[in-house]
């Protein structure tokens, strides 16, 4: 996930920490819950029986010999097959447009699905609404439900409909979680790597499709980003079908530009050999994938799906080559050694490149991190760095997945004294449903997965979220201002940085914080793209919900609302 925060913030050195933050206050303890994820164990769990699917999951599960007719042909695959859309003319020839988030559907005969499917044309990501009980078996908690609630629970709820709303379904028997993988040379601990490689190695799936690099297929690297020119093809995303261990390993990685997981669907439904598939991709590919046109019409016996978290991502791999260049400004001999980079929680780009003091081969090199303060990027590079699609997205924390993991609400303080390096620091692990639970008990039994303690949080965020998205540069192209050529000084960017992680919200706080920040921000871009109707419409209830409570609520974000429809043009 690339959450681009504010690029500019100005008004921190104007004003004071605490026009921004009222007082801290520290999140009710959680940890008194009665929750069985601390009793899971590889003895409690070995023994767990595949069967306990939820039943909102189940409409999704069908068995390929089923669908098969008395001569063994499935009579879907005997109808004649739509043409998919050749990547090349990404995006003027797909039906999203700039809107379109390269997911890689409609590179694939499920074309003929997009209508239903695509998380940005029609009713857009308001389909999470009738889809996250589809999948779930239940719906998260909204201010509705909340209001609704008899003043005898209401206090129980509180926390529960904070994290709902913007986290998303929750299962009954698991808090949001600290965890670690066990794999090295991941982007972080290697939590997805991890869990993947379980569900291989205890049989319960066939295949996972996952993202990996496309520096060793240069024909793919060609066809899906002709205009990388060969820059830095290391961070060009690959969808695989991994079948192996060593498959799997080979997507370990964040790739920070628009990846098409579902380019693999026509290869997983003529593959007799794939009866159970584990996905794991971001929430516009989960969406697309979680479609009933599109699940049901592969005809597995079982599916999984490991999402993570996401936000703002480059259109390309090229243009995540010029951000690391242009806006980094990290020195071009060493682009080549770039394995990454995150918006941490310290408000600062943690860019991750191998040493290149080993054999050549990444591994084997030492790790080494260059930060950059977030305040020290230039306004300008912002919009040519965060795709289209990403900037209509409200599904930050992927709702449709069975199993989320994130780190924007775990703690840097807790990485083992490095400073908040990404390959030791925590992540976040969001259970759904049954299916989710599945794979931690399998991560746990394999030794692969550790979980530390029950994600909390403390610190106020809402007035921190609209100052936010007022010196947001890509807001400001919105109300006819042009964004700011340079960023502050490194030297005064790291102090701003520093004070403002100080007295800033921490943990599942500083999650709220950005997850609202994206939706306040994405929703003044599809207000001004599409107008007030339209852009409400493609808006999942739970993002309307968030936006209300602050139009309601802070007079300064329903200004710069107004000042976004005045400027937009018919």
């Amino acid at each position: 996930m690339r959450p681009i925060l504010a690029l500019f913030l100005i008004s921190v050195l104007l004003t004071p920490a605490s026009a921004f933050f009222l007082n801290d206050d520290t999140t009710r303890k959680l940890m008194n819950r009665n929750t069985s994820w601390r009793t899971l164990t590889p003895t409690a769990t070995a023994t767990t029986s595949r069967s306990s699917m939820m039943l909102g999951a189940s409409r999704f599960t069908s068995n390929r010999t089923n669908n098969n007719n008395a001569n063994g042909i499935n009579s879907s695959r005997r109808r004649s097959s739509p043409k998919p859309i050749n990547a090349k003319d990404w995006p003027q020839k797909f039906p999203a447009k700039e809107h379109c988030s390269k997911c890689g559907l409609c590179e694939t005969t499920f074309v003929q699905h997009v209508d239903t499917s695509c998380a940005f044309i029609g009713k857009g990501m308001s389909k999470i609404d009738d889809l996250e009980s589809q999948v779930h078996g239940t719906t998260r908690m909204i201010q509705s439900q909340l209001q609704s609630t008899t003043d005898q629970y209401q206090d129980q709820y509180q926390d529960q409909y904070r994290h709902n709303t913007r986290f998303g379904v929750l299962h009954d028997d698991f808090p949001i979680m600290l965890v670690k993988g066990t794999e090295k040379n991941a982007q972080w601990t290697g939590a997805v790597t991890s869990i993947a490689i379980s569900m291989l190695e205890r049989g319960l799936v066939d295949a996972v499709v996952c993202i990996a690099s496309a520096s060793s297929d240069s024909d793919y690297n060609h066809e899906h980003d002709h205009q990388n020119e060969g820059r830095m093809s290391q961070l060009e995303p690959k969808p695989i079908i991994a079948k192996s261990v060593q498959d799997i390993l080979r997507g370990r990685g964040v790739k920070p530009s628009l990846a098409p997981s579902l380019a693999v669907l026509d290869e997983i439904k003529h593959d007799p050999s794939i009866q159970r598939l584990l996905f794991c991709g971001v929430g516009c590919a989960v969406q697309a994938f979680r479609s009933p046109a599109v699940q049901d019409d592969l005809g597995l016996k079982k599916v999984y799906v490991l999402g993570t978290n996401c936000a703002d991502n480059s259109p390309s791999s090229s243009a995540s080559a010029d951000f690391i260049s242009s806006g980094l400004k990290v020195d071009k001999g060493e682009l080549d050694n770039v394995k990454g980079y995150e918006f941490m929680q310290d408000f600062q780009v943690h860019v991750k490149k191998s040493s290149g003091d080993g054999d050549g081969d990444n591994d084997s090199d030492a790790i080494v991190y260059e930060k950059i303060p977030y305040f020290s990027l230039p306004g300008k590079i912002a919009r040519s760095s965060i795709a289209d699609s990403c900037l209509a997205c409200f599904d930050y924390t992927n709702a449709l997945a069975d199993l989320v993991v994130g780190y924007m609400g775990a703690p840097l303080a807790e990485s083992n004294g490095t400073g908040g390096a990404m390959d030791t620091s925590l992540q976040t692990l969001t259970v759904r449903n049954e299916s989710g639970k599945e794979m931690v008990e399998a991560a746990l039994v394999c030794e692969r997965l550790e979980v530390i303690r029950e994600a909390s949080g403390t610190g106020k965020w809402q007035d921190f979220a609209v100052q936010t998205v007022a010196a947001d540069g890509i807001v400001a192209e919105m109300i006819g201002k042009l964004p700011n050529e340079e960023g502050m000084p490194r030297w005064i960017g790291r102090i701003v940085a520093k004070v403002v992680t100080a007295v800033g919200p921490k943990e599942m706080n500083f999650a709220s914080y950005s997850i609202d920040y994206h939706i306040l921000r994405n929703y003044l871009h599809v207000i001004s793209e599409w107008g007030e109707e339209r852009g409400e419409a493609s808006m999942p209830q739970y993002a309307k919900t968030i936006v209300r409570e602050y139009l309601d609520r802070n007079k300064e974000f329903g200004e710069l609302r107004d000042r976004v429809l005045k400027t937009r043009r018919p």
